[in-house]
């Protein structure tokens, strides 16, 4: 199992530290994620779009599964500071402000931010879950740390 995405949920006045683990040994290949997360944020079942990655064959055991880590990368080169960190742990990019310089997409060392066509901010992983209630095998969850 792979730690990934950290997220802060404050419930009753306690925060709780919740985390997007994967499992590459239960990924089947069936790209249901990546399909998921391409239609939820780009309406269209590209998987180029998707915020994650499957690549490998599930057949021989060389499934890779990249997804964003929200290790901050693209906040700290981010020439005009609108990749902030939220309340919940979770870098998101202030769509208003951004200028469409694209230097975060290159830094990401999970290769998981890209460009849109007909957007000026790239799209990147707002840790939404679908992906999640997408997988039909659990390689993917959210779980409290």
């Amino acid at each position: 199992m792979y730690i990934l995405i950290n997220q802060l949920n404050i419930n009753k006045g306690e925060i709780i530290l919740k985390r997007l683990v994967k499992d590459e040994s239960l990924c089947v290949g069936c790209h249901n994620c990546e399909e998921a997360c391409a239609k939820a944020f780009t309406k269209t079942e590209d998987r180029s779009k998707a915020c994650l990655r499957i690549e490998g064959m599930a057949k021989t055991n060389d499934v890779q599964m990249r997804v964003c880590t929200q290790c901050g990368i693209c906040a700290s080169v981010c020439n005009t500071g609108v990749i902030q960190q939220n309340k919940q742990g979770v870098y998101m990019i202030n769509k208003k402000e951004c200028v469409g310089c694209y230097m975060c997409v290159g830094f990401c060392p999970e290769q998981v931010m890209y460009y849109v066509d007909g957007r000026n901010e790239p799209g990147k992983c707002t840790a939404c879950g679908i992906c999640v209630k997408a997988c039909p095998v659990g390689a993917l969850s959210i779980q409290d740390v």
